[in-house]
């Protein structure tokens, strides 16, 4: 199931516009294959804050036994890597030094873990309602997909890392390899595998507590600027102040010149119809027919001590931690 897209960025750079196409092909695979699996939850371009540490995880993972990162990398040309983990790559006939894409994704799969760590008991339930269950005993994987036209050297290359590098149009197979999935009735009289397993319950909750954290970098913010009251006679001090609350009052009224709302299963940030439900406001998209809730953590200081508020025909987002406002409709 693909909980979100690419996040398309405007480009100018011949590098950056490869990057994207790489990207967006291996989200192209992931969606043939996964689209409709209810245990294979695939989020696109992920980025998130944790520990004053920022990430963008290409594709992620989130499956019945773990999470599975992908580095996206698009590389024309030969690929090498020496045995002490160094990458080089070809441009036309010269060669160059490149950071290591395994790196670059296995700290953010330790940034990712850790943030589940610490929000583990908001996350998953108890086990037998007494030991609350944790992340650190699923499967933690990660591998690199690069430009299907790549030419890489394996003969020279470490197995460790040869392993970890496939090309695009291999990646699904690999991904199958790696979360190896049975069927219920399977798992149930197969002793032999003793992964812990998350129930649907358990995914659909991982699923919506990282779309909760996704940063939209195209989301603009406002920060609210206070104007502090001069120093005048005394008959002058009334007006000074109903002059700084309505400024305070347009501010907030403005908020945002964009709205920081899309949904979460299409990305469509314009065509939807605000709704109230049971769990409060929410979107209902028009072009996906998908629900998305008002609800989110605060574009400025990405708590989750929010709510939403409606006046007329305005949704505004409120932050209890920072006290902005942000609106949101």
């Amino acid at each position: 199931m693909i909980l979100k897209t690419k996040s398309f960025q405007n480009t100018q750079t011949q590098q950056a516009i490869a990057g994207q196409k790489q990207e967006q092909d291996v989200a192209f695979y992931l969606r043939r294959a996964f689209k409709d699996h209810p245990e294979v939850l695939v989020i696109n371009d992920f980025r998130f804050t944790f520990n004053d540490e920022t990430a963008q995880i290409d594709h992620l993972i989130i499956y019945t036994y773990g999470f599975v990162l992908i580095e996206s990398k698009s590389i024309k040309g030969h690929v090498e890597v020496n045995q002490q983990g160094e990458w080089t790559r070809s441009h036309g006939s010269k060669w160059f030094g490149m950071p290591s894409p395994i790196k670059q994704v296995e700290l953010q799969q330790a940034l990712l873990k850790e943030m589940l760590k610490q929000h583990r008991s908001e996350i998953l339930g108890k086990l037998l309602g007494i030991r609350q269950q944790s992340f650190g005993m699923r499967c933690w994987d990660h591998v690199c997909a690069v430009s299907s036209d790549a030419v890489i050297n394996r003969d020279t290359m470490p197995t460790a890392i040869s392993e970890l590098l496939v090309k695009t149009e291999f990646l699904v197979d690999k991904l199958k390899k790696i979360m190896n999935l049975k069927s219920k009735f399977l798992r149930l009289i197969n002793v032999s595998d003793t992964r812990p397993d998350f129930n649907q319950e358990e995914l659909n909750s991982i699923a919506k507590f990282l779309i909760d954290r996704h940063i939209d970098p195209s989301q603009a913010t406002t920060e609210i600027t206070f104007v502090q009251t001069p120093q005048v006679k005394e008959p002058v001090a009334s007006f000074a102040v109903n002059k700084v609350a309505e400024v305070k009052n347009q501010a907030i009224a403005q908020l945002t010149t964009n709205s920081i709302l899309h949904c979460k299963h299409c990305g469509e940030s314009t065509n939807y119809t605000p709704m109230y439900g049971k769990f409060g406001y929410y979107i209902k998209c028009n072009q996906c027919t998908k629900n998305t809730p008002m609800k989110q953590a605060c574009p400025q200081c990405q708590s989750t001590q929010t709510k939403i508020t409606k006046a007329k025909e305005t949704y505004t987002l409120h932050c209890n931690d920072c006290d902005n406002h942000y609106r949101v409709i």
